[in-house]
């Protein structure tokens, strides 16, 4: 139990600082929608939030990951406490971990080298950002390395993590579609109905959900467990989204903590997939560093403003 408790812990702590992002176009679509659009984004928008995007995916890819099962068998394997059924969800597990671990690191590298950001381990990031330029030669080195120590371990393996960065590549051309298309939106919202922007804001929902989703499977192979965790997660940054994201917009570095335990975690997933023992508290405990350090590095900046 305790263990449950630590990890749902640690989901809901990853999905909302690894949401915030997401939290911020929330708000500045949200600003420009009528008062009943917006209460049906908190309630009907949550439950497409929670159980579509976060309980649809997870059993998506546990039924990717053990095709034998068939999609009524993932589905029960991942909803009940059959222990024959979970042995075979491991033991098919090591593609989707090495696949979701380097989708993580390619994330975070790609964050330290070309993403704007406030500089939380100054001399660190502001040298990796001065040498964005080589990001694409980094990746493809690490991508080259995994794939090689994966043929020497067993070849679906490898196949995994040429998919992960497949995966990377794509929902970061749907995330760099979306920046564009919210300007868009925001420019012309006078034009658009409350409709469509709900819409729009479903649609983005979905894409920066696939970060939470493959990095909750650092935590557990539980579905049910990544549904809790990661809907606690996603109740908090709708209310966030709703009231509060301008206070959170103060917390200048909890973005890094996000990024730091997304190496983090990407790295445990890496481990994980190549028959590493990772203890289960190991992920929660990670996490809540990270972003435990930046929060406090957020607070005193706040302070000292004042």
């Amino acid at each position: 139990m305790f263990s449950a408790l630590l990890t749902i812990a640690g989901l809901s702590v990853f999905e909302i600082v690894s949401s915030i992002d997401n939290a911020i176009i929330n708000a500045e679509v949200l600003g420009t929608m009528g008062k009943r659009a917006r209460r049906w984004f908190l309630t009907w928008g949550l439950f497409f939030a929670v159980f579509v995007a976060r309980g649809l995916l997870p059993w998506l890819i546990v039924w990717a990951t053990a095709p034998q099962l068939g999609p009524v068998g993932a589905f029960t394997a991942a909803l009940s406490g059959n222990e024959a059924l979970h042995a075979l969800i491991e033991s098919a597990a090591p593609p989707l971990l090495v696949g979701g671990g380097t989708f993580l690191i390619f994330l975070f590298f790609h964050w330290i080298f070309l993403e704007p950001k406030n500089f939380g381990l100054a001399r660190v990031e502001r040298f990796f950002s001065s040498k964005g330029v080589w990001f694409y030669a980094i990746v493809s080195i690490i991508l080259t390395v995994i794939v090689y120590e994966a043929l020497q371990f067993n070849p679906i393996v490898a196949l995994g993590a040429v998919v992960g960065s497949t995966a990377f590549f794509i929902t970061h051309g749907f995330k760099q579609n979306a920046e564009q298309s919210e300007a868009k939106l925001l420019a012309k919202s006078g034009s658009m109905t409350d409709v469509s922007k709900l819409l729009f804001l479903e649609i983005i929902d979905l894409t920066f959900s696939i970060d939470g989703v493959l990095g909750a499977f650092a935590f557990t192979l539980s579905v049910p467990l990544i549904l809790i965790g990661n809907g606690v997660g996603a109740l908090v940054v709708r209310q966030l989204t709703m009231g509060n994201i301008e206070k959170i917009k103060q917390y200048a570095y909890l973005k890094n903590g996000a990024m730091y335990s997304i190496l983090a975690l990407g790295t445990i997933m890496l481990l994980d997939g190549f028959g590493v023992h990772i203890p289960a508290w190991v992920s929660p405990l990670v996490t809540a560093g990270c972003v435990g350090y930046f929060f406090v590095r957020s607070r005193r900046e706040i302070a000292a403003a004042r």
